[in-house]
């Protein structure tokens, strides 16, 4: 869980998201197939310290933008990963990694509909559309461990939901097949 590693992944994202505001963006924006908007960081981490992901050993974040959620799950699980179309969110979230020093988070740059995600046992995504435009038939197919849907609004219709709560006032959800 590493809090004193989380408040050094928390600041330097602030820092960033500052100087987006500062010249006149929002930490949010259209993508190449999606929608990008910074994750609180403390809704997250106490989000994965409630769904103990500390018990999970690789985890995979689907549409991993900056990469910030990917990080702090690398404070619980033994690899993270994050998989972002868009080069810049890319670009950002493997320059945060080498700043942090984190050596157990890799990311991919691809569309995640083309990634395999067999091999993780946990799973997550900030869906910006209905999950039955694709996304839960992939799931459906491949998913084999859990998922986590970080998200007011779009959940998937044919996954076993095994528990939901709120951080803030965010749901958070975790799936099985």
């Amino acid at each position: 869980m590493k809090p004193r590693k989380f408040k050094e992944i928390k600041q330097e994202y602030d820092t960033y998201y500052r100087s987006l505001l500062k010249q006149g963006k929002l930490p949010l924006r259209s993508t190449e197939l999606g929608f990008w908007n910074a994750a609180i960081s403390d809704e997250v981490y106490a989000a994965f310290k409630k769904l103990n992901l500390q018990k999970y050993k690789n985890f995979m974040d689907l549409g991993s933008g900056d990469g910030k959620i990917t990080l702090i799950a690398s404070l619980f699980c033994k690899q993270a990963e994050g998989i972002e179309i868009d080069d810049e969110l890319h670009e950002k979230a493997i320059e945060y990694k080498r700043k942090l020093n984190i050596k157990n988070a890799d990311f991919h740059h691809n569309d995640f509909t083309h990634h395999s995600i067999k091999d993780y046992d946990i799973i997550f995504i900030n869906p910006d559309k209905p999950m039955e435009r694709g996304t839960e038939e992939k799931l459906l197919k491949e998913l084999n461990g859990k998922l986590i849907v970080h998200s007011n609004h779009f959940h998937p219709m044919h996954l076993k939901k095994e528990t939901s709560f709120n951080v803030e006032n965010t749901l958070i959800s975790l799936y099985s097949r």
